[in-house]
């Protein structure tokens, strides 16, 4: 179903009220863990900018994206779905047959449908032909790349050449790492640009960077001012881009007028060393359903709707995002689909700190690896990636090694790093977790049950040439 034929749902008052809705920005890094901002731990470099918007508003601790990795997590943000259940459960490369089906709902198909400006500047990363590219999946502008900056040529893979699109068309080839350098500034201009131009609104921006994915890249100003590694230069020139945006929103009068959320898509790729993030207290990164992999920085900002100040544990995940930016646009999510996340502006707005979630199910990429209640989180015997040894340095992975975890217990709020099982002390809650496990299998599948879903729906694929 296209955006055409969502109904506007407008709110009494009709369009005067319409054009008093909040305009959205949703600013989506790539490869930032736990420990990344200084407000969530970090002391080797600052990021003030992104300091100042927890200050202003409220930063979330317990906080998770649906994927440990990069396609299935944007897959879910945009839709308010497990990627499992919209069938974009891996990492989509350039030759991939499918994407993120037209059909689907987004949030820029949602809001495009109540009369709002939509635009993505970054990573799309949810399918490579036009039918599957931005333009048809609500956005009526695109600036960015259309799949991980480092599958390209670059690193001496079968790539093929790596394209800045605008539109549905390729415009220009990023060939050298001195064009990577400016991917930060350039996609900033261009989201600063586009909030001048729609500021009459009402306007929503996805912006998803394509830092701090390897390989990484800042531009001169930037390099060696964090002080510490290349990638806290590549996390010091993202705050400045968030500095941009909300110093643009405030001199054009937005801010108060404004929802502006902040995350990033799955947690550090640990073999990169020294071009990669920290998950901080949690337990392994990138590719893992450990809280490494999926537990994120999360901060809403929005003056005089959002706290400020203030430090919430309560759980939220970002398939809540369709449903809340749904509501406060004057219309609903999707009725005509399962939607898996839930409106979370009560606990943005500080009047509940009281989750709308009584489970959640941690997937890799098919495979249900582990089920979550409340504080208590139940892995199922799975393989995962560790690791072990020195980590890369130069933009040089060292690799990772494969390990086994069996059936294990962890309590989240008295352990958050996963290292005490607890499945011979609380056989119940083992036992009802389990429970949940087969539900979620039913609905979703499980490869590692060879279980196929109840409730998946198809994935957009490639049409063969005629």
């Amino acid at each position: 179903m296209r955006a055409s034929l969502i109904p506007l749902c407008l709110l009494a008052g009709g369009l005067a009220q319409a054009q008093e809705r909040p305009n959205f920005v949703i600013i989506f890094l790539d490869d930032v863990g736990y420990g990344d901002l200084s407000s969530y731990g970090q002391t080797h470099y600052q990021t003030p900018h992104l300091d100042r918007l927890a200050a202003e508003g409220t930063r979330f601790t317990d906080f998770l994206v649906a994927s440990p990795a990069c396609s299935p997590s944007r897959a879910a943000l945009l839709t308010g779905c497990y990627p499992q259940r919209v069938s974009v459960p891996g990492v989509l490369g350039p030759a991939s047959k499918s994407g993120l089906h037209p059909d689907e709902i987004t949030i820029a198909d949602i809001l495009k449908g109540q009369g709002y400006a939509t635009a993505i500047v970054g990573k799309w990363h949810l399918g490579i032909t036009p039918p599957l590219l931005p333009l048809n999946q609500g956005f009526d502008e695109y600036f960015g790349l259309p799949y991980s900056n480092d599958m390209w040529p670059g690193l001496g893979k079968d790539w093929p050449p790596l394209m800045l699109y605008r539109g549905n068309e390729p415009v220009e080839e990023v060939k050298t790492l001195a064009d990577q350098d400016q991917l930060t500034r350039r996609y900033t201009e261009y989201a600063v640009d586009f909030i001048k131009r729609k500021k009459d609104g009402p306007f929503f921006l996805y912006f998803p960077h394509s830092m701090g994915h390897v390989p990484l890249g800042v531009s001169e100003p930037f390099k060696g001012k964090s002080g510490h590694t290349y990638y806290g230069d590549a996390m010091v020139e993202v705050d400045w881009s968030v500095g941009q945006i909300i110093k643009t929103l405030r001199e054009e009068g937005l801010d108060r007028s404004t929802l502006v959320l902040f995350t990033s898509d799955n947690g550090p790729w640990l073999p990169f060393g020294d071009h990669a993030g920290v998950s901080g207290p949690l337990r392994e990164g990138k590719g893992t359903t450990f809280e490494g992999g999926m537990r994120e920085p999360f901060i809403a900002w929005w003056p005089g709707r959002v706290p400020a100040g203030r430090v919430s544990d309560t759980f939220v995940n970002a398939m809540d995002f369709l449903p809340t930016i749904a509501r406060l646009a004057g219309t609903t999510e999707p009725q005509d689909r399962i939607i898996d996340g839930r409106d979370i502006a009560p606990v943005l707005f500080g009047e509940t700190d009281v989750s709308p979630h009584r489970y959640f199910f941690y997937y890799w990429p098919r495979q249900l690896q582990a089920v979550r209640v409340g504080d208590w989180k139940l892995h199922l015997p799975h393989q995962h990636r560790h690791q072990e040894g020195a980590p890369g340095v130069g933009g040089k992975s060292a690799g990772q090694v494969q390990r086994q975890i069996g059936l294990s217990l962890f309590n989240l709020r008295r352990d958050i790093g996963e290292t005490v099982n607890l499945v011979e002390e609380y056989p119940e809650i083992v036992e009802r977790l389990l429970r949940l496990a087969e539900l979620a299998r039913r609905d979703l599948g499980d490869a590692l049950t060879k279980t196929t879903g109840e409730n998946v729906r198809p994935a957009g694929k490639v049409a063969p040439p005629n």
